[in-house]
Parts: C-alpha cells; sequence; structure tokens
C-alpha cells in the first residue's frame, strides 16, 4: 500500500502545484525555463503514476475488505463511464459546447471515472486510490473554474461539430474499452 501512496503523492501532488502554489510555479518557470518545468513536471509525473498503479496492483494482491458493493453498482459504473469517455474527447476535440460550458471536461471525466470506480469496488485499497482521484479532480476542478473566471480571457467559439465528434469518439472508445481494453489492460472484465 505504501507504494500506492508514495505514487498518487508524486502524481497528484505534482498535479496539485498549481493549486496550492501558482506563484511558486511561475517563479520556477521564469527560473528555469517552460521545457524544463514540463519535463520535471512530466517526469515526476510518470514516475508517481507507475508507481500509484504499480502500487494498487499490489494492493489488489492483498484486498482488504472494507465493504461489499451491491450488483447493481456495476451497471452504474457502466453508464457513468459513458459520459467520463465523451468529456474525456471533448478535452481534446476541437472546440466544442461541452468543453466551452464546462472548461475543464478532463478533470469532470477523472471525478466520473473514480466515482464510478468507488461504486463498484469495496477493498481499501480501491478506495485510497479511486478516493485520492475524485477528490483530486474536484479540487483541481473548482481551481481551474476560479482561475478561469479571474483571468478574464476570452471564451472560445464553440461548434457543433465539436460535440459531434466528442460524443462519437467518447463513444467508440468507451465501447472499444468496455468491450476489449479493460479486461485485457486492467485483467477485469467491465461488464460483469
Amino acid at each position: 500500500m505504501a507504494v500506492m501512496l508514495l505514487g498518487l503523492l508524486l502524481f497528484l501532488g505534482m498535479h496539485s502545484v498549481r493549486i496550492v502554489a501558482d506563484d511558486w510555479r511561475q517563479l520556477q518557470i521564469e527560473r528555469f525555463g517552460v521545457l524544463a518545468w514540463k519535463l520535471l513536471y512530466s517526469l515526476i509525473s510518470i514516475i508517481g503514476l507507475g508507481l500509484a498503479i504499480y502500487g494498487y496492483g499490489l494492493a489488489r494482491q492483498e484486498p482488504i475488505d472494507i465493504w461489499m458493493p451491491p450488483m447493481w453498482t456495476q451497471h452504474l459504473v457502466a453508464l457513468l463511464m459513458i459520459p467520463a469517455f465523451i468529456l474525456l474527447v471533448a478535452t481534446y476535440s476541437p472546440a466544442s459546447h461541452i468543453r466551452s460550458v464546462l472548461g475543464h471536461p478532463m478533470l469532470l471525466s477523472v471525478a466520473l471515472w473514480a466515482l464510478g470506480h468507488l461504486l463498484v469496488n469495496g477493498h481499501l485499497g480501491d478506495i485510497l486510490f479511486f478516493g485520492a482521484f475524485l477528490v483530486w479532480s474536484l479540487i483541481a476542478f473548482r481551481a481551474a473554474r476560479r482561475r478561469n473566471r479571474t483571468s478574464g480571457g476570452a471564451p472560445v467559439a464553440a461548434r457543433f461539430r465539436g460535440d459531434v465528434i466528442a460524443v462519437l469518439v467518447g463513444l467508440a472508445l468507451y465501447f472499444l474499452f468496455a468491450f476489449q481494453l479493460h479486461v485485457r489492460v486492467i485483467g477485469v472484465p467491465a461488464l460483469g
């Protein structure tokens, strides 16, 4: 469990610098340059995510039961993952109403993913892993929205085309992951 917690601390900690120490972050960027900051950010994030995933895998080998999720939660997580995939794609699709209205759809995607997986998994490792991502994504979303309001940036022109792309590609990725990749990558069938 310690490896997973260290990984979460590194990954989510690095992703929280802008939330808790934005002035310090800006000083480091000015001092070392944008490229050096991005390299450091990426390196720490990759190491942290790798450790978190590896540690989560170790925690699953010796699970500590906290609660037994009811069977209906499997259906709920399957439903929650549909908008999660759409929101994830909306982050990268051409300007869409989804991104324009929400501002940071990836953070909401992570929140839905984490919430869904919290509902369907009842071991201590699951609760710590997915709970950490859920709490972080909600805090990060709130902070990012606040930054957007105070910066007064110009709104992005939204196009219906971007929404169509986000929905269609998001659904395609959902079905690919749910019916093929989840069991291959995670080792657990996504749909029961």
